[in-house]
């Protein structure tokens, strides 16, 4: 979701520079102080469902990182023709899920201020299966739970680990995003196949 269908901007925007200004006002620090406190902690959960855990940031920061979402829920937006995507998607005989690392909490947010939930058949979070989708347990989990055939299924995300991770499992059709930050240049370099627009893979009429 994050990244792919949503501009990526928000959430790098929120743990970058919204989390850290609002921990430098609670602790009296400037914001380079709360950033070099924060960034180690951060980078220590990389990989791992803590760091998409709202819970645990809420804790371990001691502030309330769902409020704090919702009053930067203004910057949540879809990325360029996604929702065209979606439209093409919805009109044709494919199954679509969404699978996200995202936590129940701001997943909730961004289905409400986007309007996206109903273009999908399932939508699953891997805080459902306790592991995120950088582990291949998340992907034999979301199998026994879905029973679909991985090597007739495309994936696209904007996670090279991610996208490692679906490749290891035998998704059988991959893509990257290339740019998916859009105050952020576009990426080159990829280890797999990316597209910088959804339209680079909707069907011509």
């Amino acid at each position: 979701m994050d990244g792919t269908l949503l501009d990526l901007h928000f959430d790098n925007y929120f743990w970058q520079v919204f989390v850290p200004q609002k921990y430098a006002q609670q602790h009296g620090l400037s914001f380079e102080e709360s950033k070099t406190a924060l960034y180690p902690r951060f980078h220590a959960q990389a990989g791992s469902l803590n760091w998409y855990c709202l819970d645990h940031w809420s804790d371990d920061l001691k502030l309330d990182i769902v409020a704090l979402k919702h009053e930067l829920q203004h910057l949540i937006r879809p990325r360029v023709d996604a929702m065209l995507f979606l439209q093409a998607l919805a009109q044709s005989d494919k199954h679509v899920w969404m699978v996200t690392n995202a936590h129940p909490d701001a997943l909730k947010l961004k289905l409400s201020v986007t309007g996206i939930a109903p273009y999908f058949h399932h939508i699953m979070s891997s805080h459902q299966f306790g592991k995120p989708k950088e582990h291949i347990e998340f992907w034999q989990a979301l199998q026994h739970h879905l029973h679909f055939n991985p090597k007739r299924s495309l994936f696209i995300d904007d996670s090279e680990a991610v996208l490692a991770t679906a490749n290891s499992f035998g998704i059988g059709h991959i893509l990257s995003i290339q740019q998916p930050d859009s105050q952020l240049a576009a990426r080159s370099g990829l280890s797999f196949p990316a597209i910088h627009h959804f339209i680079d893979i909707l069907p011509i009429d």
